[in-house]
């Protein structure tokens, strides 16, 4: 929660848990860079599989979008790229975190990078609000959005803006000059 680079990742997915065949269906990835946007990762990806009307409903991805997207492999390998060894995060990390490892593993590969979850830091920091999920918070603290959710990239930046406005209020309200990311 520094002056150090971070990853805000966020996934669609074709269901609740890849334990059950559930697959990514979207990425979308900012890289934080003192407390600044600077750069953006986002990839549908084609699931080899159709996704259910509720998905497409919740998401407004279609099947339509997904046949002509590049596989989850070729996707994959790009987004590890990205990723790099930053500190990764995620609004419900342990939902994330589980997509992202398990297609990591399809790829043969291992995240290394130390993962946290901004909806358990507002729960921590934030304890009035209404409640703690994404558009709540949000709302709550007033901050810039397009308006669209559930879009893997949008729901990345507004996680990223929620991010960096806790680290501002942490410094503010302790009076620190950093914020190390091992306080998430």
């Amino acid at each position: 929660m520094g002056d150090y680079t971070t990853i805000i990742i966020d996934f669609e997915t074709t269901g609740l848990s890849p334990g059950y065949g559930d697959r990514t269906i979207e990425v979308g990835a900012v890289l934080i860079s003192n407390r600044q946007i600077v750069d953006r990762f986002q990839s549908l990806m084609n699931p080899e599989m159709r996704i259910s009307s509720f998905i497409e409903e919740y998401t407004g991805i279609t099947n339509r979008m997904l046949s002509t997207a590049p596989g989850i492999k070729e996707v994959m390998h790009k987004l590890k790229i990205f990723l790099a060894n930053h500190h990764l995060v995620a609004h419900n990390a342990s939902f994330d975190s589980r997509f992202l490892d398990a297609e990591l593993q399809r790829i043969n590969h291992k995240r290394q990078n130390e993962f946290a979850c901004s909806m358990l830091s507002a729960r921590r920091l934030y304890p009035e609000a209404p409640n703690h999920k994404l558009e709540t918070l949000v709302r709550y603290k007033k901050l810039k959005t397009d308006g669209v959710h559930h879009r893997a990239l949008a729901d990345a930046e507004m996680t990223a803006h929620l991010w960096i406005r806790m680290i501002e209020d942490i410094r503010n309200d302790y009076g620190l000059q950093s914020v190390p990311f091992s306080v998430k």
